[in-house]
């Protein structure tokens, strides 16, 4: 029971109702109202989800249900994985030094950025290539995000055309890679605008991509080429074959890149496909300058790490940053973005300060927000959660993080997460 999802002719997620318990934890989850009504029952936890209790768990899961090469596509890192690792342990080098004997009643988590109030500091940040992993994973997380009121990008490398996600949330942000060509760039910017688009996304750590060598270990590749070796993995994983790729196909037909350009992109499998990364080696900051010029909504750099490119991106007028390595996806032994947080929140100015990139429990959101982070965002689980389960699990996922940080709320003293300050942490040594 629970909900279920369907599709209209344009490819949009629509939600339905088939009982009066599916209709409790969405409402709660978007409600905004304080994170007190946010506790756990059998109604809001399906027993097929009973085995997930933490973000970590969702991995645990996706790597059964998934081909090995669609599992490390997503949760692999470049060369050495040291990118990914340092990332994930930087919120070890942080304890967290709690107040005691405050009154933590009322507890409400909701931010506001960017002139809106959202349910948790927390989103769902660009997957490219989602609907490959599930079944029209863009339209679900679209879809989570508008129901637990927290803010969903879209990747530029997805699959589901940029119309339909907006139709289904018209609160999606919109992230692009963008090639070092002016009028391909203001193409694509007029089609997001016209779509409606109030947030665009310019990454800026993809000059070219990262040596992905877990991808060729495993067998993927862009195109994906049927091999044998990708045959027996697909016919081994029947949920993902028939649930994911089999239906794709059969009602959308073969997926395609819709969105890095303003015109329809090549197929997935198609050898055009490496066309999606000609000339990103040429984006520069002075195309950031002339995207400002002609985006009129709010626009975010991301993928920064160094403090002057921070800088840079607020001399050119970005509403904000999103500091990031990429997952760990794109250049090795690169700093954990929390490391360089407090130096770029100190000189951020009236822009806000994202961050993604391991970040997996609710005290690595309290330590983010702690260290001057206006947000922050969480993708991997994410989308391993509709793998597992669609937009139920999605939610599930959602859900839980939240309650994390209502706990974590309690237990270091706060009411409100303006009130999550730097004195509340205390820097380790690895001797600690």
């Amino acid at each position: 029971m629970g909900d279920c999802l369907t599709t209209n002719q344009t490819g949009a997620v629509r939600l339905g109702r088939n009982d009066a318990s599916s209709e409790a934890a969405p409402a709660i989850i978007g409600s905004g109202r304080p994170v007190t009504s946010l506790k756990h029952s059998p109604q809001a936890t399906p027993y097929r989800f009973r085995d997930l209790l933490a973000l970590e768990d969702f991995e645990r899961h996706a790597k059964r249900r998934l081909p090995p090469m669609i599992f490390h596509y997503v949760a692999g890192a470049v060369e050495t994985g040291m990118a990914l690792r340092r990332a994930q342990a930087a919120y070890e080098d942080y304890a967290l030094l709690p107040r005691m004997l405050r009154d933590v009643s009322g507890r409400d988590q909701s931010v506001e950025l960017f002139g809106r109030t959202y349910a948790a500091p927390f989103g769902i940040p660009p997957l490219g290539g989602a609907a490959f992993i599930a079944y029209r994973a863009d339209l679900v997380l679209a879809e989570a995000g508008r129901q637990a009121n927290i803010p969903m990008i879209l990747s530029g490398s997805s699959l589901i055309r940029l119309e339909d996600v907006y139709a289904q949330n018209q609160d999606a942000w919109f992230q692009a890679y963008l090639p070092g060509d002016q009028a391909r760039i203001d193409r694509l910017l007029d089609r997001g605008a016209a779509t409606g688009y109030g947030t665009l996304v310019v990454t800026a750590d993809t000059p070219m991509l990262g040596n992905r060598e877990h991808n060729i270990r495993t067998g993927f590749g862009m195109p994906i080429r049927v091999t044998p070796r990708v045959s027996w993995q697909a016919a081994t994983h029947p949920r993902w074959l028939f649930g994911v790729v089999a239906q794709t196909f059969l009602k959308h037909g073969a997926p395609h890149f819709e969105n890095t350009e303003a015109e329809r992109g090549p197929p997935m499998m198609s050898q055009q496909s490496v066309r999606n990364t000609i000339a990103r080696d040429k984006l520069s900051w002075r195309h950031v300058e002339a995207i400002r010029r002609r985006w009129k909504g709010r626009l975010l750099i991301k993928g920064l790490l160094a403090p002057a490119d921070a800088r840079l991106a607020r001399e050119c007028g970005a509403d904000g940053i999103i500091l990031s390595n990429h997952g760990g996806r794109q250049l090795d032994h690169t700093m954990a973005p929390l490391h360089v947080l407090s130096e770029i929140a100190a000189d951020k100015g009236a822009m806000k300060v994202i961050i993604d990139s391991g970040i997996r429990r609710g005290t690595d959101v309290i330590k983010a927000i702690a260290l001057g982070a206006d947000f922050c965002l969480v993708g991997r689980p994410m989308l391993y959660a509709a793998a597992i389960g669609g937009l139920e699990c999605a939610l599930h996922a959602i859900r839980l993080l939240r309650e994390e940080i209502d706990r974590d709320m309690a237990l270091i003293g706060v009411r409100r997460m303006a009130e999550v300050e730097p004195s509340l942490l205390r820097k380790m040594s690895r001797d600690n």
